[in-house]
């Protein structure tokens, strides 16, 4: 008989659609927060 391979387990090397996303929302949230903290400093030192 053939072995059968699942499609999903072929590919395991690939991130998942889940796992890129994953990532990237994290990447952006990093992102957004720095750019709060940098307004924040900012608008302290105009004081």
């Amino acid at each position: 008989m053939a072995k059968q391979t699942d499609p999903k387990t072929e590919k395991s090397d690939r991130p998942t659609r889940e796992d890129r996303l994953k990532a990237a929302l994290k990447a952006n949230l990093q992102r957004r927060k720095a750019q709060t903290r940098a307004r924040e400093a900012s608008d302290n030192s105009e004081d």
